[in-house]
């Protein structure tokens, strides 16, 4: 089965604050496949992480098509309490973070059969952070 790997980060300037989010997917030689950054306007941390999953699934659904049902996807994202939210380790406390998590499931149910969501530190994220600072910067 084809793998590919997906790092998210999302970052607010402030928190809440001018936030930012950045999407690193490469396949499984580790060529890039996309670069996503974007800004998101002011949002807390949080939220820009949760932008960042839901904007690296519809990028994938891009580019993928039906064939997202055929392949692996790993998301790697360096903040563990939206990883273990997405993984159902943990309760959403914040409310406004409901509507997103329920789109991410959402598009999992229908399209991403086998998806995970791993926790990386910060330190193996670099490339999306970057894409991150990058938006915030206006780069």
């Amino acid at each position: 089965m084809q793998k590919i790997t997906v790092h998210t980060d999302g970052g607010a300037r402030g928190n809440p604050g001018p936030s930012a989010i950045g999407v690193y997917i490469t396949d499984a030689s580790g060529q890039v496949v996309r670069e996503v950054k974007q800004a998101i306007g002011n949002a807390t941390n949080n939220f820009a992480e949760y932008q960042a999953v839901a904007t690296a699934l519809e990028t994938l659904k891009q580019i993928y098509g039906k064939a997202t049902k055929t392949i692996q996807f790993e998301i790697k994202l360096d903040s563990e309490l939206v990883q273990k939210q997405l993984t159902h380790e943990y309760q959403i406390k914040e409310p406004g973070l409901v509507p997103l998590f329920i789109m991410i499931h959402n598009l999992r149910v229908s399209s991403f059969p086998n998806l995970t969501f791993t926790h990386v530190p910060r330190a193996e994220n670099k490339e999306a952070d970057r894409l991150v600072n990058e938006a915030l910067d206006g780069k």
